[in-house]
């Protein structure tokens, strides 16, 4: 990379590994923990690239976002937050940041996103309005969620169809909602379109009729016969002035359904604007505290008794593989806000109202085919981050490493530390696990099994 980046936050810990990263790929750097500072530089014309954080000792990173879009039109800025919501994202966007990641963030990531806004030209502002975020269904700060905050304030001011694809429960009805009630189109109908509204060969001009110009939600597209799904495609092509925004769910994947013959392809490539896949609540089990207290608070709010969930009980929720996601575990935890016998609920308790559920299933098969193609991704971005210059040398034990450590970890973590256990778990003798444990310096405790 070839240009100065300035960086804004007031964690000494981040301005090291930043200015380290960026000068080791060829940036210069100025790094500050002050907002007052950063305002000056731009003014004096320094800089090709902006990372700031959103809140500073002296002032907040988005509000400054406007004046430095005054003093420095089209210097690219990218907000880094631990205010991880949505709303934080569609603010970020609203305030015309090139980008916005969450803390903690992957350096590699946010490295070739520098890499990017280097050779970025100016982006256009998004206009949205900003509502309280205890009010939005959406709440999450594992990558997967940020990932799909991200796209969310990108595909909202667009014209395109969008199609919210997800698994049952997962909340994309909400999405879309969010979608439109974030965009342009906000104060316009939201018209969610059932197999009933379309029954009648009138129905397409109805709904038109109704949506003016607004939003029309086709919620679970896959439910409509080949008969309806034709008059979904008039009505997209007939539409009124001004013309409505389409947005469709579906738990099935269309391409698959399109070679089944299950959906038209001619209504396929209509709704195929912009995909928002939306994660399944097994692929972002970090959020499930944060959904659990989410719950018991509303149920606080609607005059429930207290509850927390004990260290036990908890990991026993975020084992679980929730094949209803969001929605089954709203119901477990309004259950057990019910039923637990005191404030804090029991490991006993939480085992009884997930029943017999099955444990979240590997997420690779015995020849590690989907393991091994994750971190063929994960390596292509490392190489990809060095440009045309080669990696230090030591790649193949810097790699081991980085996958033995999390491996050996979560093996000891699963026997509870017994690391005869643990040795045998691994197909490794006892002596190599102590060994690999002192050189890769990983803390063992010896704890009671929960489950």
């Amino acid at each position: 990379m070839d240009g100065t980046v300035l960086v804004a936050d007031d964690d000494r810990t981040i301005r090291t590994v930043l200015t380290q990263a960026l000068t080791r790929a060829g940036c210069k750097v100025h790094a500050t923990s002050s907002l007052t500072t950063l305002m000056r530089w731009i003014g004096e014309g320094k800089g090709d690239v902006v990372i700031t954080d959103v809140v500073m000792p002296d002032g907040n990173g988005l509000e400054m976002l406007p004046k430095i879009g005054q003093d420095r039109p089209g210097l690219p800025v990218i907000v880094i937050s631990a205010q991880n919501t949505i709303m934080t994202a569609i603010q970020a966007a609203e305030a015309e940041a090139y980008d916005y990641l969450p803390k903690p963030f992957d350096l590699p990531d946010l490295m070739k996103r520098t890499a990017k806004a280097l050779e970025a030209k100016p982006r256009s502002a998004v206009q949205i309005e900003t509502r309280d975020p205890e009010e939005l269904p959406l709440i999450g700060h594992t990558p997967a969620m940020q990932a799909l905050y991200r796209l969310v304030a990108r595909v909202m001011n667009t014209d395109i169809p969008v199609l919210v694809a997800g698994e049952s429960g997962t909340g994309k009805s909400l999405i879309a909602r969010e979608i439109h009630d974030f965009s342009d189109r906000r104060n316009l109908p939201f018209i969610s379109v059932s197999r009933s509204d379309l029954a009648e060969l009138e129905g397409p001009a109805k709904v038109l009729s109704k949506a003016r110009g607004g939003t029309v939600l086709l919620d679970e597209v896959m439910d409509f016969d080949t008969e309806l799904q034709s008059r979904i495609v008039r009505m997209i092509d007939n539409h009124n002035d001004p013309a409505p925004r389409f947005i469709a769910t579906s738990q099935e994947d269309l391409s698959d359904a399109m070679n089944k013959g299950t959906i038209r392809p001619d209504l396929f490539y209509r709704l195929s604007g912009a995909t928002v896949q939306v994660p399944a609540l097994r692929d972002r089990v970090d959020d499930i505290p944060l959904l659990v207290e989410h719950f018991i608070s509303r149920s606080d709010r609607e005059g429930a008794s207290p509850r927390w969930f004990a260290g036990d009980a908890m990991e026993v929720f975020r084992r679980y593989s929730w094949p209803g996601n969001v929605r089954q575990l709203e119901n477990a935890v309004k259950r057990l806000v019910l039923t637990a016998r005191g404030e804090e609920v029991s490991l006993t308790e939480a085992e009884t109202v997930l029943g017999g559920q099955p444990e979240v299933t590997a997420q690779f098969g015995d020849d590690g085919e989907k393991l091994s193609q994750s971190v063929a991704r994960h390596l292509r971005r490392y190489f990809d981050l060095h440009g045309n210059v080669l990696p230090p040398p030591g790649l193949h034990a810097r790699i081991l490493r980085e996958i033995e450590l999390p491996l050996i970890e979560i093996a000891l973590d699963a026997t509870a530390g017994n690391q005869a256990k643990c040795a045998d778990l691994l197909g490794i003798n006892r002596n190599t696990l102590r060994k690999k444990i002192t050189d890769l310096d990983i803390h063992v405790t010896r704890r009671r099994k929960l489950m």
